[in-house]
């Protein structure tokens, strides 16, 4: 299904339903009242429900199983293996989360930063399984603003011979340029979030946002 951001058509973006318990974890992740230990909690839960959503994406195939009764069911199974790579920092918030639904699957790292003055990402290391080519690719960052991490770490992954088509990046919350920014770079990559916001300010901080993801999760603000 096709996703219209100010007027354009975007077929690589889920933004998920915005059902009544989806519109509450957002509001509580966003109130600056909220304190420490429960914005952890609810987002974590809103991040269980990005990467569940990513799950669906990934290509299945029929697999006739026996039941208990001794009945035959034919049922499906995932084909492929998968691979989850958290920008750090504010991305390692969301390991936990797709380690509760992907038993066994392997974790890689990227590190780059936002230069806070030009908002453009500064590439410094990564750490990635070496089979990661085979593998569909979970890239994880509750924020998506300008893009540019983004776009950094896919052009690594592609560098590191993973398929556009096989790459999933998964954001809380997004901003329309972003969201513009990465996929007129990698139109077959998907994106999912759970909100678009209105935009970037001045500083290229997503507004209205709830403020800098990293330092509210580890403690840091």
């Amino acid at each position: 299904m096709a996703t219209y951001i100010n007027g354009k058509q975007y077929l690589q973006l889920t933004i998920l339903k915005m059902t009544p318990q989806l519109h509450t974890l957002l509001t509580i992740v966003r109130d600056k009242q909220t304190k420490r230990n429960d914005f952890i909690f609810y987002a974590d839960r809103i991040n269980r429900l990005l990467i569940e959503e990513g799950l669906n994406f990934l290509p299945t195939r029929e697999k006739i199983i026996e039941t208990r009764t001794g009945e035959k069911y034919i049922g499906s199974e995932f084909v492929g293996k998968i691979c989850a790579v958290p920008i750090i920092r504010a991305g390692l918030s969301m390991e936990n989360s797709i380690r509760e639904v992907a038993k066994k699957i392997r974790i890689g790292h990227i590190l780059i930063q936002r230069n806070e003055e030009t908002a453009e990402p500064i590439f410094f290391k990564d750490w990635l399984p070496g089979d990661i080519a085979k593998r569909y690719v979970f890239v994880l960052d509750p924020m998506l603003a300008t893009g540019g991490s983004a776009i950094a770490t896919i052009k690594r992954l592609k560098e590191r011979g993973v398929e556009e088509n096989k790459i999933i990046f998964i954001a809380m919350v997004s901003a329309p340029e972003g969201i513009k920014a990465v996929l007129d770079a990698f139109p077959n990559i998907r994106i999912i979030t759970a909100e678009v916001d209105q935009g970037l300010n001045e500083r290229a901080y997503i507004v209205p946002g709830l403020g800098d993801f990293g330092d509210i999760y580890f403690g840091t603000a």
